[in-house]
């Protein structure tokens, strides 16, 4: 029988007073892709953050079940040791934090968490060498300070590297796909693919159709005004790409 990941019932959020998310219900079972799609300001982003537990978004109304156990309002550290990770739209700078020891702080965070031995430096390059290849990252910028002086593309490929490394259930990639040539868009879906496996879940946000096209989805949803209107196979996402986001909502709603 199919295990449940992901549950959302009813969600609301807002952020400054301002509600986003408005009435939200989704659910992800274990060795599913999920894509989720929309317009801009339609939630996509919110609703990632609001997984994740970011500080600045007020959950109002519903829950968030992650393996059976409600993480509505955990702390977004609990969420990642208990298995969630975001990779971000815009990956962030952390000048003076070099990228090698922001990975290995959080790897053994995690073992830790899991009651497992934590790795010292020279064990955990040989990991995160092994990991960097993998995904055809250049190990020099494992040297260079988190993100800093990074193409975008460079930026996304630290990020996948990450998801790699903490080998989590539920990875949510915000994006991932903006800002990649073609080239670097078929190495980090083929790096997203084999990381992937039945006892995994993706949530992956996205604007296009060509990030699909690599990593195929079993689920694609649409989001407008905060809430999921339409759902459907990959077939649903080609549709979008043709007919666009007003006419293929009014069609599934007539």
């Amino acid at each position: 029988m199919t295990k449940n990941l992901l549950k959302i019932e009813n969600l609301h959020a807002t952020i400054n007073d301002i509600e986003i998310l408005k009435g939200l219900n989704l659910s992800i079972n274990e060795g599913e892709i999920h894509a989720i799609m929309g317009p801009n300001g339609s939630g996509k982003s919110t609703l990632s953050k609001v997984i994740t537990g970011h500080p600045l978004y007020n959950i109002t109304k519903g829950y968030i079940k992650f393996n059976n156990e409600d993480i509505t309002y955990s702390e977004p550290e609990q969420r990642a040791n208990k298995g969630i990770f975001l990779a971000f739209q815009y990956p962030v700078e952390i000048p003076g934090v070099n990228n090698i020891d922001f990975l290995r702080l959080a790897y053994n965070e995690k073992q830790k968490n899991s009651n497992l031995p934590e790795l010292d430096p020279l064990s955990f390059f040989d990991l995160i060498n092994q990991k960097a290849k993998h995904i055809h990252m250049n190990t020099e910028f494992l040297a260079r300070n988190v993100n800093e002086g990074f193409s975008g593309g460079e930026k996304k490929r630290n990020e996948i590297l990450q998801m790699s490394l903490l080998d989590n259930q539920l990875s949510i990639l915000d994006e991932t796909d903006s800002g990649l040539d073609i080239d670097a868009l078929k190495n980090i879906s083929t790096s997203i693919n084999s990381f992937f496996d039945s006892k995994k879940a993706i949530i992956l946000i996205t604007h296009y159709q060509r990030l699909l096209n690599y990593i195929i989805p079993d689920f694609v949803h649409i989001m407008q005004n905060g809430q999921i209107v339409c759902t459907g196979t990959a077939e649903l996402a080609k549709k979008l790409e043709n007919e666009g986001y007003n006419n293929l909502v009014k069609q599934k709603i007539n």
